[in-house]
């Protein structure tokens, strides 16, 4: 039977820099805490030890992800937690070594002894936590769990398994493969949006489908916003310059605006030419993968370390495309992306530590090109097809983040894929579908097979490529 992935599971509101190596150990963090919870010892409970494991050991520091296990244990939400406090809480920690255990029990907790990075790799997945609870008594709970990418977490034994199978039943429209969702869309004549669309009423109403996809486009919105209006260094060692800031100053100039929105409708003022277009599709992705970088808030888009490739192409449709776009657009948009990032974590990964960044980078780029081909009046078979386009021309790349960070080469390669994709849609909508060679699911099993055929060290280990080419002393 097939997975259930919603699009609120595809496209979810976290904290920078990694959905995989912080969102998800957030998240792990806080399913310990329900554990220790309905076994009723979190008030027993004097000390906890987290153990990571693999490339969340190799590359944690750099991801923050000793600081995401620590705020997921203190009961912090990543969806709402202001960032302006994340700097108090984790200094607050490390100052007095304790932890307010979900925000309501204070216990003993050293984050140098505490947090241990072990370099092994647990044989179920690459990203690998260990929670050990140390009671009053003398006794000890654990539980282990793993980040599969995308801020997806489960155990080894997947005992949420039979419930998203069970929840699946409820879909009209089950789908394992994108053979099975251009199926629908023949035999109901339906746009592959409203096949995802169909899905989404049968868990949520027609209100909180709305509410929840427009929350995940106002975050991708300010987030573009706040990156293109915050200057500096990011933070991390590597004295990164945030550029979106001056390449936002050149080409906005001296409009007014006082929102977001009212930011956007400035944006469609400006002059379009074609050096102006990629100018303004880099800076929005820029944009928000510095954010990304420096802990902000963004939406994984299959994950944080490709957060900015979506909303790039999404706000390009916007502001360049038609600028009579509203709601809809944007619902059908987003609609589109999930499905096809949920047809390649359930034929592939969305794990850079699994895949390396052809997992995110490249799934990222083939959900925003068959979004916005589906937009710009794409047959279903030209938006699975502009899907294909943009993951070909990613496959085989590599994962090698210097010093662990999202930053180098990770913020850059969000303008590649966001270029990609407009062009891999431009390329489906000049090409009839029954001319082409390689169909989507064909390049899902070659990325999963090149995934499996990749060295390790290019798997965001940062054991390999540019990691070990250029050090940290370099920068």
């Amino acid at each position: 039977m097939e997975e259930c992935i919603s699009v609120f599971d595809m496209l979810k509101i976290g904290i920078g820099p990694s959905s995989s190596h912080t969102l998800g150990p957030w998240r792990a963090a806080e399913r310990f805490l329900t554990e220790l919870r309905s076994e009723n010892i979190i008030q027993k409970t004097i000390r906890i030890q987290v153990d990571l494991y693999g490339s969340l050991s190799l590359t944690g520091k750099g991801h923050a992800t000793d600081l995401a296990v620590m705020l997921g244990l203190c009961g912090q939400d990543p969806e709402l937690i202001p960032v302006e406090n994340i700097s108090e809480i984790i200094r607050k920690i490390q100052g007095t070594n304790t932890l307010l255990l979900g925000n309501s029990h204070s216990i003993s907790f050293n984050p140098v002894v505490d947090i241990i990075f072990n370099k092994n790799f647990l044989p179920f997945h690459a990203n690998g936590l260990l929670f050990t609870a140390f009671l009053e008594n003398g006794e000890k709970y654990d539980a282990t769990f793993y980040s599969i990418g995308g801020g997806f977490v489960v155990k080894e034994e997947r005992s949420n398994a039979k419930k998203k199978l069970a929840l699946k039943c409820a879909f009209p429209f089950p789908i394992e493969n994108a053979e099975m969702l251009l199926a629908y869309t023949i035999s109901e004549q339906k746009k592959i949006s409203e096949i995802v669309y169909a899905n989404e009423l049968s868990m949520r109403s027609e209100q909180q489908v709305h509410y929840e996809i427009m929350r995940i486009w106002h975050t991708m919105l300010e987030c573009m916003y706040i990156g293109c209006h915050s200057e500096g260094t990011l933070p991390g060692g590597l004295n990164v310059r945030r550029r979106a800031f001056d390449m936002h100053q050149n080409l906005i100039g001296l409009a007014n605006y006082d929102s977001p929105q009212s930011w956007l409708e400035e944006i469609r003022k400006t002059e379009v030419k074609f050096r102006q277009i990629l100018k303004w599709v880099s800076c929005f992705a820029l944009a928000v993968n510095e954010v990304n970088a420096a802990l902000g808030r963004v939406v994984t888009a299959p994950t944080n370390g490709s957060a900015g490739v979506i909303p790039a192409v999404l706000m390009y449709y916007l502001v360049i495309e038609n600028h009579k776009a509203d709601e809809e657009q944007i619902i059908q948009f987003l609609m589109v992306a999930s499905e096809i990032g949920s047809i390649f974590k359930k034929g592939a990964t969305i794990s850079a530590a699994m895949g390396g960044c052809q997992a995110e980078i490249g799934v990222s780029s083939a959900m925003a090109a068959a979004a916005l081909c589906e937009v710009m009046g794409g047959t279903p078979e030209q938006v699975l097809m502009a899907a294909e386009i943009a993951m070909e021309h990613h496959l085989g790349l590599t994962c090698d983040p210097i010093g662990g960070l999202v930053q180098i080469p990770c913020i850059e390669r969000n303008t590649m894929g966001a270029i990609k994709a407009i062009n891999a849609a431009e390329l489906a909508l000049e090409t009839n579908p029954n001319n082409a060679k390689v169909p989507l699911d064909k390049v899902i099993d070659t990325m999963w097979q090149t995934a499996k055929d990749m060295n390790t060290k290019y798997k965001e280990t940062s054991e390999g490529g540019l990691a070990v080419a250029v050090n940290m002393s370099d920068c």
